[in-house]
């Protein structure tokens, strides 16, 4: 087995090994992960945070060695805590670094973070204050980022920034927590989620107060959330079908 870190502040982790291929996900800086399969150009990883699977290019990534890998998994999460912020090398290069990247590696890379960071668990109430910094985000199918961002990707990294741990994709994600049986049974932080009409899981928000809902759409975007779904105003009509409500936190 042989493992590996990500040195650059956002690398596309692709379904195939290919430039071509579908972007499912993104490794952002710091991320660690197992190498399950090693080509020339290509290597299949499988990442330490969520278990999710994909394709990155070889040149876009350090090895790490088990000993490594396992270190990173025990060391205490630090992340950075604002929508951009600089990793400077000893020769005062800067990286770039977005929001939510891990910082466990910085002593390993050699660089140094004088940023905003996060390290402990927040309590939920910050769930939504966070959801607000990724507000007018371009919504971007495998996105991570408030350069780019998908439904799913939206959610786990709200979750992840103040210390919980959500699974990549809409329907992972719903299979975890407690369902609640009615919206008035829900609070600001609660997962909504919204299936198509083959009965999948597909779309997931994240649940304010007075029955308003937070979601990745188009860009990040406020919407009304009623028993049938998410209606949105400018249109005057339900855009997603709600399936059911989970309590994580």
């Amino acid at each position: 087995m042989q493992y590996g870190i990500c040195n650059l502040s956002i690398v596309p982790l692709r379904a195939e090994p290919k430039d071509t291929s579908e972007l499912t996900s993104q490794v952002l800086y710091g991320e660690h992960f197992k190498v399950l399969e090693q080509r020339k150009k290509w290597s299949r990883i499988r990442l330490a945070f969520d278990k999710y699977e994909g394709w990155i290019d070889n040149k876009q990534y350090l090895e790490i060695t088990e000993d490594d890998y396992k270190d990173f998994d025990q060391k205490s999460p630090a992340l950075v805590g604002d929508l951009i912020e600089f990793v400077c090398s000893d020769e005062n290069q800067l990286t770039p670094v977005p929001m939510g990247a891990s910082l466990t590696a910085l002593e390993y890379f050699g660089h140094s973070f004088e940023g905003q960071r996060i390290e402990d668990k927040q309590e939920k109430s910050k769930l939504i204050e966070t959801a607000f910094l990724f507000l007018n985000a371009p919504y971007m199918w495998g996105g991570k980022t408030n350069f780019g961002i998908d439904c799913s990707g939206f959610t786990q990294m709200v979750y992840k920034i103040n210390g919980y741990k959500l699974k990549r994709d809409a329907s992972q994600q719903a299979t975890q927590g407690d369902p609640l049986s009615f919206i008035e049974e829900s609070e600001p932080g609660d997962l909504a989620f919204f299936d198509n009409e083959e009965g999948l899981i597909t779309h997931v928000g994240i649940i304010m107060k007075d029955n308003y809902i937070i979601h990745a759409h188009g860009k990040v975007r406020v919407d009304r959330i009623d028993h049938t779904g998410i209606f949105n105003a400018e249109k005057r009509t339900h855009t997603h079908k709600l399936r059911v409500i989970k309590r994580i936190i």
